[in-house]
């Protein structure tokens, strides 16, 4: 497996070309336009396009908009459909690729350059095919993954997303076939179960980490999502 990252700046300028390599886009801020044989629309950040080698493709971006850019010469079997190039990103990549960005622009070191492409790769298997069209929900998305310990409640996420609660949580639920609030839930048990797993950090806080002030109501949460309580996960 060869693999190179960079960061990289596109014209707003319209430009068409192929290369003989698999190229993958992740926005860092601001979006790109892709035109390809089965694809035309924008990319932006919490998503990411794979330009499958000698695919043609025409592209232009804003001008202040960043991306993280990488260059490879073989593909994880999911993303190998030609036919299917927009994934959306987890959490867990969008914060490694902020890593990726610091690290790149401080130093050159080869050997955490060569582990940082080994990470990167295994990280392409938790791209999602699932592509929410609305960057309204989408923007919201990323601010519940963003703010998991704040407090939040429908009426502020709709007012992040400019839409009426009912209209928020009726578009949430299309896009996603779950309810805002459930979504919120299923992102702080996760979390709190990673937590719970990798660290020694004290049940009190992560309950206070993932959104919870009290203790007794995140135990039963978690008991209710997992079937198990947080003290036998530890």
């Amino acid at each position: 497996m060869d693999i190179s990252l960079s960061i990289r700046q596109y014209q707003q300028q319209r430009l068409s070309h192929f290369h003989a390599y698999h190229q993958i886009v992740l926005p860092l801020n601001g979006y790109i336009e892709i035109t390809t044989l089965h694809y035309s629309g924008t990319i932006s950040r919490g998503e990411c396009v794979v330009i499958h080698a000698g695919l043609v493709h025409s592209f232009k971006a804003q001008e202040d908009a960043r991306f993280i850019v990488a260059d490879l010469n073989q593909l994880p079997t999911k993303l190998t459909l030609e036919n299917h190039i927009k994934y959306q990103l987890s959490s867990a990549f969008m914060h490694f690729l902020t890593f990726i960005e610091s690290q790149l622009q401080s130093t050159v070191d080869k050997n955490i350059e060569h582990q940082s492409c080994t990470l990167f790769y295994a990280l392409l298997d938790t791209l999602s095919e699932h592509i929410v069209q609305d960057k309204r929900i989408q923007s919201v998305m990323i601010y519940m993954q963003e703010n998991l310990s704040n407090e939040l409640n429908l009426e502020m996420l709709a007012g992040i997303a400019c839409l009426s609660p009912t209209q928020f949580k009726k578009r949430f639920t299309a896009e996603l076939c779950e309810s805002p609030m459930a979504y919120l839930t299923r992102l702080r048990m996760e979390k709190a179960k990673a937590l719970l797993h990798h660290t020694d950090m004290p049940i009190n806080l992560v309950a206070y980490k993932v959104g919870y002030l009290d203790h007794s109501a995140f135990s039963r949460r978690f008991y209710r999502f997992f079937g198990i309580s947080p003290s036998k996960i530890r």
